[in-house]
């Protein structure tokens, strides 16, 4: 789910929640991604590109509507069935771990919020990567190369190895550490001066302190996924590079020669952060659309529950 879907136990929760929280988690991810896969999709082909004359604000509008003339409309969603197929998975891992590795750190102080964000970022990365590597594969290819998420697989594995489908695995990890754990931190730490400014200025009880509303929690969540998304970005184009390295002609085999050869070529602003930008556009879009529809569907299975629907 996004990490930015995550709300705080204010009191204990029975153990179904959990659950429903996962199914809930999922569907908003996905929700929210379908959304935005436009952008998505022009982001990765401008991370693939290695033309330093391409600026985002000139050329995202031309680009998508190419591909809509060329491919037709739902070409903008290409690779988005991989797409579901990752973030759904990848939502529940991530949210289960969060709320394991949260457990057994305990009191979670500024380090420990942290690392818990970025184990669980770890531990559904490594899990769903092959399936991130489809993804990009399809977004920069054309409808004719890749007929469908398993010919994806079988002709990466076959023309270039399996181990391919693990390229850029390294950069993903060493990108998801800081993103995932500056995001959860940055997300827990100011659902916490919520609390105490509802409290200490608000007046309110502690018992009757409301969660944050949808509109805070999407300024929390915009908040920290920006200031995450910005710290690990060019991790996140060297990841991009080497995925789609076979179909768009370079060489890109290892982390620091694909970095030389971005920034010799494009330089350090326009290759490292190539598409950040767009990133800052989409990024709160998708975290209000997944905010929303958690907090619609979440509390309708909780008013199910409480009604008898679902055996606890």
């Amino acid at each position: 789910c996004s990490l930015t879907t995550m709300s705080s136990k204010a009191e204990p929760m029975p153990r179904w929640t959990v659950l429903d929280s996962l199914l809930c988690g999922a569907i908003a991810g996905a929700i929210a991604k379908t959304v935005i896969a436009p952008l998505d999709r022009t982001k990765i082909i401008f991370q693939g590109e290695n033309d330093p004359h391409w600026r985002t604000h000139m050329c995202v509008c031309a680009l998508i509507y190419c591909s809509y003339m060329k491919d037709g409309l739902l070409s903008l969603w290409r690779g988005n069935s991989a797409t579901m197929m990752r973030v759904m998975p990848y939502a529940a891992i991530q949210f289960c771990s969060h709320d394991q590795y949260k457990e057994l750190l305990g009191a979670l102080p500024p380090f420990q919020r942290f690392l818990a964000g970025s184990l669980a970022g770890t531990t559904a990365a490594m899990l769903t990567y092959p399936l991130d590597m489809v993804r990009a594969r399809m977004a920069v290819t054309a409808r004719e190369m890749y007929s469908n998420i398993m010919h994806v697989f079988v002709r990466i594995s076959q023309e270039e190895g399996v181990r391919t489908l693990y390229r850029g695995f390294t950069p993903t990890i060493m990108g998801v550490i800081p993103y995932a754990g500056i995001t959860f931190f940055t997300y827990e730490t100011l659902k916490k001066l919520h609390t105490v400014f509802g409290l200490s200025v608000l007046g309110y009880q502690k018992t009757k302190r409301p969660q944050p509303y949808p509109l805070e929690r999407l300024a929390f969540g915009a908040c920290a996924g920006l200031i995450g998304q910005s710290a690990s970005y060019p991790l996140d184009v060297v990841r991009r590079r080497m995925q789609t390295a076979g179909v768009t002609g370079s060489s890109y085999a290892t982390i620091l020669g694909t970095m030389r050869g971005i920034v010799a070529q494009e330089g350090v602003m326009r290759g490292l952060y190539k598409g950040l930008s767009m990133n800052w556009i989409k990024g709160p879009i998708a975290v209000g659309i997944s905010l929303t529809t958690f907090d619609v569907t979440h509390s309708s299975l909780l008013k199910l529950h409480r009604m008898g629907y679902f055996a606890h």
